[in-house]
């Protein structure tokens, strides 16, 4: 399908993981997409391979975050998607009993200021089109609680989930739609680094999974794609879940 035919699309994270999965998808779907991240090389080769552009930006700070978006329009002409998905889940964000204010202030600035910063900043040139769909990357979490806690991520994305549901109510009147993609465990480098350290509480986690098994990162990527596209048109404000069933179930199947 080439459902995003020359559309501009930003995406944070889009070095590795679902970023990476999404810039790959987003290509396919004949979009032009600007790979944004602060590991140079990674990010250069994600660009490269899906034929966009790089622009190395640490979504924390502001002037990169303007900067991003800038470069992407005045190279394109346009932003009509942004994929404001990156994100940290330290290993010293753990219980609220052991997490120090500093592990907390780092992922909420990579996590939820990043996402209100992109969304302040890509705004603008979406109202100006008249349109754009603006997808930030939220999780699961965001919707239950887990007793295997990572504190500041949790409350990090029940930040972004509520922040996504108000922009895409205030905007909705002007063609911009803004969504929360919520995912379930997702088969990424930071999800095996975090549980091959800890196998009983990866297992502790899976368990829940009424699929069975963690997501592949292309199968996040597909939900973006279609949140991103006009199959999607009447679709905002919402928490979009992607997670095998996990927030539905009371047991899981045999």
């Amino acid at each position: 399908m080439q459902r995003l035919q020359d559309r501009v699309a930003v995406i944070t994270g889009a070095a590795g993981g679902i970023g990476l999965a999404t810039a790959r998808r987003f290509a396919e779907e004949g979009a032009k997409v600007v790979c944004a991240d602060v590991d140079e090389a990674a990010g250069k080769q994600a660009a490269s391979e899906v034929g966009g552009l790089f622009v190395r930006a640490d979504v924390t700070n502001e002037d990169d975050v303007v900067r991003m978006f800038a470069t992407a329009y005045e190279t394109y002409g346009s932003v009509d998607i942004a994929f404001n998905n990156a994100g940290i889940s330290p290993p010293d964000d753990d219980s609220i009993l052991e997490t120090g204010i500093e592990a907390w202030r780092r992922v909420q600035e990579v996590n939820l200021t990043s996402v209100y910063l992109c969304c302040k900043h890509v705004i603008p040139y979406m109202r100006r089109q008249g349109k754009g769909s603006i997808i930030n990357t939220a999780s699961f979490v965001a919707v239950m609680g887990s007793a295997t806690s990572q504190i500041s991520y949790t409350a990090s994305k029940g930040g972004v989930l509520a922040m996504s549901r108000e922009l895409g109510v205030q905007f909705a009147r002007e063609g911009i739609r803004v969504n929360a993609l919520c995912p379930g465990p997702v088969n990424t480098p930071l999800l095996q680094e975090l549980f091959a350290k800890d196998p009983e509480r990866a297992q502790r986690r899976l368990v829940h999974v009424p699929v069975g098994r963690f997501a592949e990162a292309s199968e996040i990527a597909a939900a973006v794609a279609f949140l991103a596209s006009d199959d999607a048109s009447f679709v905002t404000a919402s928490e979009f879940l992607v997670d095998g069933g996990i927030s539905g179930a009371y047991v899981t199947p045999l």
